[in-house]
């Protein structure tokens, strides 16, 4: 079995990493959707056509505007002391417009608005003398402990009485949101105060965002609504914000619906917000309604809308959707930035348009932007899905070349290309290079990539030599490494040394993983003799003892057919679900080299029935075809025999046949991985069948003629010795 392995970490501080969450979403809304016009999606991209379009289907109506409900105070205007406070200033009034021209809209059914069109704007702190000494207080509350006894004694040192203004000073000045929610909780125990209003709330749940505490957020939301105290667009946008941040979408959009149930207009931080919340969820009916509902109330979308466009059709490989973002961005006239840029190139990659991809890089460096890490990371991902070697090293010396930055994702993302690729002399320049900066020094990832590229290739020798220089650094070996290693080893027949690195993953913690453990069985199903066999067994039964279990009760004769599917069935449900197939292939493999063929295709049998093989046939009145693409070389041959059983059944009961017969072994996408195709084909040569590669049809390809398989099998029958090899 072979195990190629990503090294690329999955996440980084850095950089967000969202997910999705499986709550329901409540299926009444206030808010109707009107039908999306899908038909952006399938037209032409064109720089008249696109502007044209923008024209035609977006309207943007300035006297849609007029219907735009009236703001409330900002959040800034409130927070000023008292010396300056003018918490009733009136709003600006100016309509902003998007776009000069004139659109005709029907005046039988006009839109309203769904959005505001004026963001809250800061306002400078005036001078107060009290300042100094309440900020100063609200830093010594902060760094106390989040505890009831710390807390109330440092609210007794508090320099002045609690006034409005003295409190929502301290309030937003507190950096953690313990004790911003305990300080709230005080004031509303403070008799004959001043009473709590909505800039109150506000503040406590802009630190309660903070802290993701969206329970929190939602109980103070519910409190306003029990004692009538008013929501306004900054408490909803608050909500709405930290709902998206939990990963709490339902709840989001739930929120979403109650602010339109008010009769307040969301602003476009709130709009931006919830097409996100959308977009994550993969809703793009409703992402494409809301934003050309926004477009056509007047609203014209910042980058990062295009953003969140981007990364929605991206993550659908919708490339359809990606032209459509562009269009849109050349038609309102938005520049991309650099998170656009980023965002559609992954979108590229992920659509497999790596030419599109490397068009829209060379224009943005055409623009003067500079590409970061996660820019480089990008392409390098598509070039190597791509399989576009020189492009990549190209991309490099560019990088070099220009002093682009880069960072230790984008290292290991080129090193995992290589391995990819087979670019042994170029990752092995690329693990000098880290070698020798000052800031990207080889880390665990980096040696798993390199010894990824060793074992894959069956240099043991250099893989070994990998692992003794991470024992002398002091760099940590990760399950990923050893599975690369060991399973290097394990070709190479270097039994001993296999154990070595074993005990050290053990002794260092590292807790064996079900690929680990597949690794470990398939080179049992190598390994030459028995003593051998013994170690890595010894191995395998610390890494995984039921897998252990079972391997014997399927090597023993005298185990039964129903206790082998049940406790098959009971193997592979404590499996992960990418482990079952190799799990499975391997098994079947150890029964091939004991010479135990019938349980081999025992295995397959229970491994088609518990659905491990979802396409290994495709039928059509015109062809039948064997898919082996997925399986090991004596799954792939086990799965030939028992098709073959099967044809024969056919041919004795003289019932339809198709014109032509096919097996798909494949090529291999892996460079360094050894084909089925000439496995396959010998065991073909063994039973005399009358399979031929087609390279027509592509590499890995055998088809046969009914006439030449019917005959075969006719002659097969009659001689009962050949006949015996598919039994």
């Amino acid at each position: 079995m072979d195990v190629c392995f990503s090294t690329i970490p999955q996440s980084e501080p850095t950089r967000t990493t969202f997910f999705f969450s499986s709550s329901p979403i409540k299926k009444q809304s206030c808010f109707t959707f009107p039908a999306t016009r899908t038909r952006f999606l399938r037209r032409p991209i064109s720089s008249t056509s696109a502007a044209a379009t923008a024209d035609e289907e977006s309207p943007r109506n300035p006297s849609q505007s007029s219907k735009t409900k009236k703001n409330g105070p900002s959040l800034s205007d409130q927070l000023k002391p008292l010396s300056a406070a003018t918490l009733s200033a009136a709003p600006d009034r100016r309509l902003q417009s998007s776009n000069s021209k004139s659109t005709w809209v029907n005046p039988a059914r006009p839109k309203r608005s769904v959005l505001s069109l004026h963001r809250h704007k800061r306002s400078a702190y005036a001078h107060n003398p009290k300042v100094r000494e309440l900020r100063l207080f609200a830093q010594k509350l902060s760094d106390s402990a989040p505890s009831e006894a710390e807390f109330a004694a440092a609210i007794a040192q508090l320099p002045h009485p609690p006034t409005r203004e003295n409190s929502l000073l301290i309030l937003n000045s507190l950096k953690s949101w313990q004790q911003s929610y305990m300080f709230f909780q005080w004031l509303k125990t403070l008799e004959d105060s001043f009473p709590l209003e909505t800039i109150f709330y506000n503040v406590a749940m802009k630190s309660l965002r903070f802290g993701k505490q969206f329970e929190l957020i939602e109980q103070l939301a519910n409190e306003m609504v029990s004692n009538e105290i008013p929501l306004d667009n900054i408490t909803y946008s608050t909500i709405i914000t930290c709902a998206k941040r939990c990963n709490r979408f339902d709840k989001a959009l739930e929120w979403f619906e109650r602010m339109y149930r008010t009769g307040l207009m969301p602003d476009e931080v709130t709009y931006s917000a919830v097409l996100d919340v959308y977009a994550k969820l993969g809703k793009v009916e409703e992402v494409l309604s809301l934003y050309e509902r926004g477009v056509a109330s007047g609203w014209k979308p910042d980058s990062i809308t295009f953003s969140v466009l981007a990364k929605m059709f991206g993550e659908a490989g919708d490339y359809d959707g990606i032209r459509y973002v562009l269009q849109e961005m050349k038609a309102l006239g938005v520049q991309p930035n650099m998170v656009v840029y980023n965002t559609l190139l992954e979108a590229m990659g992920k659509a497999g348009k790596p030419g599109l991809a490397r068009s829209l890089f060379e224009e943005m460096i055409g623009l003067g932007l500079t590409p970061d890490e996660k820019t480089l990371t990008a392409m390098i991902k598509v070039y190597g899905k791509a399989r576009w070697a020189k492009d990549a090293m190209e991309l490099w010396d560019r990088m070099r070349e220009n002093g682009w930055p880069m960072d230790f994702i984008l290292y290991n993302t080129l090193l995992s290309m290589c391995a990819d690729l087979a670019l042994v002399e170029e990752a092995e320049k690329l693990f000098e290079d880290m070698k020798s900066s000052k800031v990207c020094k080889p880390d665990s990832w980096t040696y798993t990539a390199m010894m990824n590229i060793y074992g894959s290739g069956g240099n043991a020798e250099k893989a070994m030599e990998l692992f003794d220089e991470m024992s002398s650094l002091g760099v940590a070996l990760n399950v990923m490494g050893s599975t690369c290693l060991i399973q290097c080893l394990g070709k190479s027949q270097k039994i001993d040394d296999l154990v070595r690195v074993f005990d050290v993953v053990i002794g260092q913690g590292i807790k064996p993983d079900d690929r680990l453990s597949g690794c470990l069985l398939s080179i049992v199903a190598m390994c030459e003799s028995n003593d051998d066999t013994a170690k890595v067994v010894d191995c395998l039964r610390l890494a995984n003892p039921k897998l252990v279990g079972f391997l014997n009760s399927i090597q023993d004769e005298t185990t039964r057919f129903e206790d082998v599917k049940d406790e098959f069935k009971v193997l592979m449900s404590s499996t992960s679900v990418e482990s079952r197939r190799p799990f499975c292939n391997c098994l079947i493999d150890v029964c091939r080299n004991r010479e135990r063929h019938t349980r081999a295709h025992e295995l397959l049998y229970l491994g088609t029935l518990f659905g491990l093989y979802p396409d290994l046939h495709n039928v059509t009145q015109e062809e039948w075809s064997l898919d082996v693409r997925s399986l090991s070389v004596g799954a792939a041959c086990t799965a030939l025999e028992e098709w073959i059983g099967t044809l024969a059944k056919f041919v004795s009961k003289n019932e339809e046949l198709p014109e032509l017969f096919s097996a798909q072994t494949g090529a291999g996408t892996h460079k360094f991985a050894q084909g089925m195709a000439s496995s396959f084909g010998a065991h073909v040569e063994r039973m005399s069948a009358p399979f031929r590669q087609c390279e027509e049809r592509g590499a890995g390809c055998f088809v046969a003629s009914r006439e030449d398989l019917v005959a075969w099998l006719e002659s097969r029958a009659s001689a009962p010795s050949a006949a015996a090899v598919t039994a």
